[in-house]
């Protein structure tokens, strides 16, 4: 028997080893993790993303700020040197920070070409390769310092060159600039603020830490404009935890000559089809009537929504309405999240404010501290250009007389008693400069130096100094950026509140459901031109009431559910249709049917269940009320035992049930305790005995019976009694 050849290297089978998930975990996972909220998704103190910092700084270095626009293509390809990522992801980072798509409020790409619009979902962007950018003139403002030492630099991701850890802005852009980002199990979110407002609250709580913040820094700014609605506690909890959120509208106008609205600015949050399609949506399904068209007007101008009005519709009551049902208002979550020496904090305004400020400090404090080294270095040359001032001469004959070059330095240094820089210095003024005229005026050089020196010294010894060097520079910014606010701050209480009842018409109804599940609602006016029924074969009217359309009605199914629904979401019909669907109306399951229906009013009333085994539930109406705009509630009733039939009674309402013995029983409905919960299974009203159920139950003055003091009962349970012969089922039906 020929033996089997051995298995190829690569299905070499290695032995199973156990290991607890916890530690794949942590092995596996936490890196990545780690990597992406350090890394990717969190800004730091600076306001920028690693993304941001590596765009922005290759546009510095390839003389962007001064120069002429370069293709974007170029700017892209140059900064995956720094950023490993793909060209696509990085020309979508440079569109977000170019002033032509609007999403900052102090844009730093200065932009040439169509770069979409930030309040826009459809308007793409240009390829990078038809687009031009360049930076901005505000990035000055973050590259002043950048080759004074002030921040720390980094080798890049294969090591071929150095790149920043961050971006040494003479403002706090962590608050100027919206930021967003998604990490893993954590995520920030940044609202933009004014950038004048910005720079005045630093100021003045680098001058008072107890400032006020909301006096100089009122609320936040977006790019898109709108009008912020001011709550002044959420505002301040904000402004204190970092987490909040508040309430954005958009800005319109009414033109009455052409009756249609404009609408010139949308919150930061949606975009303009989200708009378009919402109240498309609306219209479809008849909850907004009042327009007639709605189009995207948007220009060259600017953003512009025009909303065609029917005639003698109120503008005021039309944009409440909208503002209620659409994106035309919305909510900005906050959430400060930002990296602080690496590790992620949520922090508020004030203390942003401060951790900037430290940053900043310890900037500042490097740059003067290169500046001290770099004149102390050029005093100390002046200081040996000094010692040769009284014998030029012998300097050049020592020159002379040295037959080699690598001499020419120590002899230097030992005929004038000089170090080895002095010398060097020395020997490299040209041949032009070694006249009495031009080594005087170096050597008056020094006394400035001196001067300067010092003063430099006096600033890294006085915190309060730096301070004022940080305030000023605010200041400079300040003046030399002009950024007039967009958003338009409203406080709640002037807002008008949509309210939904205001606009309905209330009118009387007639109200009939059938047991196939069909639902109308009549008016009496068209109910007196025809009141025949059109059903289905077999079908019949089984509940009928009188209400005005404004009123609410719950539907209970018989799968335990209760529907709960307003009628004037029912369209007005005549009694000769067939009316609406209700399992498709309300949004049934498959096979649940409706078996009652009610109207709760002030949800005072209580709600009476009776079962197919005699027992009987009572429980208020009140545990249907709910704060939300829940449609559906599970659990409407017990679900032990089929229920026969459903009221709304109170105490002296009287209740007729039958069985199967030919037996009925009488009793009064206070004699039912009202139960906590609509899940009960109620108390024993009539006593059934061997397989004998309860057949139907009904209002004693619908039951029908001769005599209604026969069968009514002092106490429950009852057996109750037999009927009479008038009183059988086969009797009731004969004419």
């Amino acid at each position: 028997m020929s033996k089997k050849p051995d298995k190829p290297s690569a299905y070499k089978e290695y032995p199973a080893t156990d290991q607890p998930i916890t530690d794949t975990l942590v092995k596996n996972y936490m890196p990545y993790a780690m990597s992406v909220i350090v890394s990717r998704a969190i800004p730091e103190i600076d306001g920028f993303k690693p993304s941001h910092r590596k765009l922005l700084y290759t546009m510095y270095k390839k003389n962007l700020l001064n120069g002429n626009r370069t293709k974007s293509a170029n700017i892209v390809g140059e900064t995956m040197k720094l950023n490993p990522h793909g060209d696509a992801a990085i020309y979508e980072t440079m569109v977000r920070l170019t002033r032509g798509n609007e999403a900052l409020l102090v844009p730093f790409v200065d932009s040439k070409g169509n770069f979409g619009k930030v309040y826009s979902r459809d308007m793409a962007y240009a390829a990078a390769r038809y687009t031009e950018a360049k930076l901005d003139a505000v990035c000055i403002e973050l590259f002043r310092d950048i080759d004074c030492d002030a921040v720390d630099f980094v080798d890049n991701y294969d090591g071929s060159m150095k790149e920043p850890t961050l971006l040494p802005t003479t403002f706090p852009n962590i608050l100027a600039s919206a930021n967003t980002g998604i990490a893993v199990g954590m995520a920030s979110n940044f609202c933009g603020f004014n950038l004048h407002e910005t720079c005045r609250t630093a100021i003045e709580c680098i001058k008072n830490p107890e400032h006020d913040i909301l006096s100089t820094l009122p609320a936040p700014d977006f790019s898109t404009g709108g009008e912020i609605i001011f709550d002044e506690a959420e505002m301040r909890r904000i402004y204190e935890t970092g987490r909040g959120s508040f309430k954005v509208r958009a800005k319109w106008q009414y033109v009455k000559k052409e009756n249609l609205i404009e609408v010139t600015s949308i919150p930061y949050t949606t975009t303009i089809e989200a708009i378009i399609d919402k109240v498309a949506e609306l219209a479809k399904a008849g909850k907004v009537r009042e327009i007639s068209d709605i189009r995207d007007e948007t220009d060259l101008s600017g953003l512009k929504l025009a909303i065609d009005l029917k005639r003698g519709v109120d503008p005021e009551k039309l944009m409440a309405k909208l503002m209620k049902m659409t994106p035309l208002m919305d909510s900005f979550a906050c959430n400060f999240n930002v990296l602080i020496g690496g590790m992620p904090r949520v922090l508020g305004v004030r203390a942003l404010l401060e951790e900037w400020t430290a940053w900043r400090t310890e900037c500042v404090r490097r740059r003067v501290f290169y500046d001290l080294n770099k004149k102390q270095e050029k005093l100390h040359l002046l200081k040996g250009l000094s010692k040769i001032l009284l014998d030029i001469d012998r300097a050049i004959q020592i020159i002379r007389g040295t037959e080699e070059d690598a001499e020419v330095i120590p002899n230097l240094m030992i005929g004038f008693g000089i170090d080895d820089k002095q010398a060097e210095y020395i020997a490299e003024i040209r041949l032009r400069h070694i006249n009495k005229e031009y080594i005087l005026k170096r050597v008056q050089e020094t006394e400035e130096l001196e001067k300067e020196i010092g003063r430099l010294k006096g600033i890294l010894e006085s915190r309060a100094k730096i301070q004022g060097i940080i305030i000023k520079e605010l200041e400079a910014v300040i003046k030399k950026y002009p950024a007039p606010r967009r958003c338009d701050i409203i406080y709640a209480h002037e807002v008008e509140e949509y309210d939904e009842q205001d606009s309905i018409e209330d009118y009387p109804v007639l109200l009939f459901m059938t047991r196939e599940g069909y639902f109308k609602k009549i008016t009496p006016a068209s109910f007196r031109m025809g009141s025949e029924h059109k059903l289905k074969d077999g079908d019949e009217v089984v509940w009928q009431a009188e209400a005005t359309n404004r009123t609410e009605i719950i539907f209970l199914t018989d799968r335990q559910q209760a529907y709960k629904a307003r009628l004037h979401d029912f369209d007005d019909c005549k009694a000769s249709a067939l009316g609406d669907f209700l399992p498709q109306k309300l949004g049934m399951e498959d096979g649940e049917a409706p078996v009652f229906a009610f109207l709760p009013g002030d949800y005072k009333s209580t709600l009476v269940v009776v079962f197919q085994n005699g027992k009987a539930a009572r429980f208020s109406v009140d545990s249907f009320e709910t704060k939300t705009n829940r449609r559906r509630l599970t659990g409407a009733y017990s679900d032990k035992c089929p229920a026969v039939a459903f009221f709304v009674a109170g105490d002296e309402d009287e209740i007729t049930l039958f069985s199967t013995a030919n037996r009925a029983m009488t009793f009064r409905v206070g004699a039912l305790d009202v139960k906590a919960t609509r899940s009960t299974q109620g108390v024993q009203a009539m006593v059934l005995r061997g397989k004998n159920t309860v057949t139907r139950a009904c209002r004693m003055e619908e039951a029908g019976l001769s005599d209604n003091g026969r069968y009514r009962c002092r106490t429950i349970p009852s057996i109750g009694a037999i009927l009479r012969d008038e009183d059988l089922p086969d009797k009731q039906l004969t004419l």
